[in-house]
């Protein structure tokens, strides 16, 4: 890793190291149902590899880790994700990319101490706040950064969003949302509405996006830092 190289965990389905819109990886691991850890992280659902990819093309430079916790299908248990979020902590992991999350309110308090002890060491969850008029967790949690998506945000831009601009922010201590494209990086000669798309993807955009900016910045990613990296002017 070099000097001003941003770590980001990706936790999803792992990562094909060998797809063409992917061009590194920084190591990995996979987190079993039980929260187990061993070596193997490669993708076999395609998910984690596109999610992995819309993070890398905004932020080239990172040091991103693919952290598998899906194996045939997109689910997975409370142990894993916050085993995966631990893994992070224990790395000092300065993002960590989460998609997905839970419905289950229930399982907040749970995520809630994963991601406050990855706080504590410095760094931030990104996850998915609301979709589909659903609240999802961690992302409702006001100790993480919340997204949204927005299909009228350029996919190169995100918009922070404060309470009453258009979205429901429900969530106790949430006053802000951060909206994004559902859309990854484009396939050459494949229409927009036919490739993958979804909240999925509005994180992960603006996982990359925080990256970039986090650059050179040594300081804690509290979400209130993140908030004022997020709100500053494109990358020119």
């Amino acid at each position: 890793m070099g000097d001003r190289s941003v770590t980001v965990a990706v936790i999803d389905s792992g990562v094909n190291p060998d797809h063409p819109h992917v061009s590194g990886v920084a190591g990995g691991v996979r987190i079993d149902l039980a929260g187990d850890v061993s070596h193997d992280y490669v993708d076999r659902l395609g998910h984690g590899t596109a999610v992995f990819a819309a993070i890398q093309e905004k932020a080239p430079a990172a040091d991103i880790f693919a952290v598998r916790v899906f194996e045939d299908r997109l689910r997975t248990s409370m142990q894993a994700l916050v085993a995966a979020v631990d893994w992070a902590v224990e790395r000092r992991i300065r993002v960590v990319n989460l998609s997905l999350g839970t419905l289950r309110e229930e399982h907040a308090g749970m995520l809630n101490e994963a991601v406050e002890r990855l706080g504590r060491a410095g760094g931030v969850v990104v996850a998915a706040a609301e979709a589909d008029g659903q609240q999802w967790w961690p992302g409702s949690l006001p100790s993480a950064v919340g997204v949204v998506m927005d299909a009228a945000v350029p996919r190169e831009c995100v918009e922070v969003r404060e309470h009453g601009q258009g979205e429901d922010v429900e969530s106790p201590g949430r006053d802000w949302v951060v909206a994004a494209s559902p859309y990854p990086r484009p396939i050459p000669g494949v229409a927009v509405e036919r490739n993958l798309n979804g909240i999925s993807f509005a994180v992960a955009n603006v996982t990359g996006i925080l990256a970039r900016r986090v650059e050179g910045f040594s300081g804690p990613l509290t979400p209130d830092v993140c908030r004022g990296l997020l709100g500053a002017k494109s990358d020119g």
